[in-house]
């Protein structure tokens, strides 16, 4: 029970001073701790703070069903409890992320921020600017209108083009923008 605990404690505060090296190696200074790290430090003190609410939880259930079945609560026998609950919903959390994260690197679903482009679009989108800008490879394969991004805002998306400049590298312009500076 003893080494639980500490097992525990080492680990927690572990993670603290982890944190604390963390923003004082990266802290430029120029603004609030908060600003610069608001999002580590809330989500950790979210973290924590629902922890010790689970414990706290935990430990008036523990008592109460040891108080109804006349035993004595034990301190070791609520710890081994209360890990063993968390241990179980990390470990669905863990699993659930986890088959997220692989099937939307694997799989598609048009229109998901998570999902990858498909190749064939990314190879219209080039293909129309390399025809703009008059670079298209002799040896290119001939178009194909079916895997195709529209390209007229009539069609369901705005329209881009790109306007070469002086250094070759070539600027992007929406419909609204070839209005104003011509075709």
């Amino acid at each position: 029970m003893v080494a639980a605990t500490a097992l525990a404690l080492g680990a927690l505060l572990f993670l603290i001073a982890s944190m604390i090296r963390g923003i004082a190696k990266e802290r430029s200074g120029e603004r609030s701790v908060w600003r610069e790290f608001g999002l580590g430090l809330s989500l950790m003190i979210l973290f924590f703070g629902t922890w010790v609410a689970q414990g706290i939880a935990q430990w008036q259930t523990y008592t109460d069903e040891q108080l109804a079945h006349g035993e004595s609560t034990q301190a070791g026998d609520f710890f081994s409890e209360f890990a063993h609950s968390t241990l179980e919903n990390w470990q669905s959390e863990f699993l659930q992320l986890f088959a997220f994260v692989v099937l939307a690197a694997l799989y598609i679903h048009k229109g998901s921020a998570e999902s990858k482009d498909s190749d064939e679009k990314v190879e219209a989108a080039l293909r129309r600017i390399e025809e703009h800008l008059g670079t298209l490879p002799d040896d290119a394969p001939s178009k194909n209108r079916e895997l195709e991004a529209p390209r007229h805002p009539a069609e369901g998306r705005m329209s881009a083009a790109v306007e070469p400049s002086s250094d070759g590298a070539g600027t992007v312009l929406s419909t609204s923008d070839r209005k104003r500076h011509g075709p």
